[in-house]
C-alpha cells in the first residue's frame, strides 16, 4: 500500500533480460539508482516505481533491482524506459507512516497518453487521454494517481476521453510527470474506492432485480 506521495527520483542504470546462473532462468529486471528509498530496505520489499508495485530482489549502497513481469510490461509504460530515464519511487507504508496523498495499491488500471502541458504562472496544467475503462472512475475533485502521483483531478470530460490536473511548482521539481513529452505514456490507477461502490451498488441492483421478480 502506498500513498502517492512521491519520496525520490531514481534512474534507471539497467533494464532489460537478465539470467541467473543458479537456476539457468532468464527475467526481465530493472536495476534503478536510488538514495532515500533504500535507507532500510531488504529483499521482498515492495517499491512502487512510476505507480507500479514492484518486488526488490537485489540491492547495494546506490541501487536497487527489481523483477518486472510479462504482464506488467503489458499494462504499464515501464517496457518505454529506457537506461537513464528518471522514475518515481515510493516505499510501501508504514503503520507510522503520514497518509499525505490517499489509498494507493500501485496496481496500475491502465495507461494515458499526455495530450498537453500549459503553463499558468508557476503551474502547469496537464492534460492526459485515458480509456474509457478507466475514465469511468475519474471526477472532478477527486483523486488519481499519474505515475505513482497522487493528484487532485481538475476537469473531466467523457464525450472526448480526457481529465486534467495541476501540478504546482515544488511538485514539479519532485516528479517526473514534467519532464515527459506530449504524446508519451503515463501510469493510471483510479481511486479503489470508486471501484467497491460500483460494486456494491451492482449487487444492490441484482438484488432489488431479483426481489421484485
Amino acid at each position: 500500500m502506498f500513498t502517492g506521495i512521491v519520496e525520490e527520483m531514481g534512474t534507471v542504470e539497467k533494464i532489460g533480460a537478465a539470467t541467473y546462473d543458479a537456476t539457468g532462468t532468464s527475467a526481465f529486471i530493472m536495476k534503478i539508482h536510488a538514495k532515500t528509498v533504500l535507507d532500510g530496505i531488504s529483499l521482498g520489499d515492495s517499491i512502487a516505481v512510476n505507480g507500479t508495485c514492484l518486488t526488490v530482489t537485489e540491492f547495494d549502497a546506490s541501487s536497487f533491482t527489481v523483477g518486472v513481469s510479462p504482464e506488467t510490461l503489458r499494462k504499464t509504460s515501464l517496457a518505454e524506459l529506457e537506461v537513464g530515464s528518471a522514475v518515481n519511487l515510493e516505499r510501501a507504508l508504514t503503520p507510522t507512516s503520514r497518509m499525505g496523498g490517499h489509498v494507493v495499491q500501485g496496481h496500475v488500471d491502465g495507461t494515458g497518453v499526455i495530450l498537453s502541458k500549459v503553463p499558468e504562472g508557476d503551474s502547469l496544467w496537464v492534460k492526459v487521454k485515458a480509456e474509457k475503462e478507466v475514465l469511468r472512475y475519474v471526477v472532478p475533485k477527486g483523486f488519481i494517481a499519474v505515475d505513482g502521483t497522487s493528484l487532485t483531478v481538475v476537469e473531466v470530460c467523457d464525450e472526448e476521453g480526457w481529465f486534467s490536473f495541476m501540478l504546482v511548482a515544488y511538485t514539479q521539481q519532485k516528479v517526473v510527470i514534467p519532464m515527459k513529452e506530449v504524446g508519451q505514456k503515463v501510469n493510471l490507477e483510479v481511486d479503489i474506492f470508486g471501484k467497491y461502490v460500483e460494486r456494491f451498488l451492482g449487487g444492490y441492483a441484482v438484488s432489488v432485480s431479483s426481489s421484485s421478480s
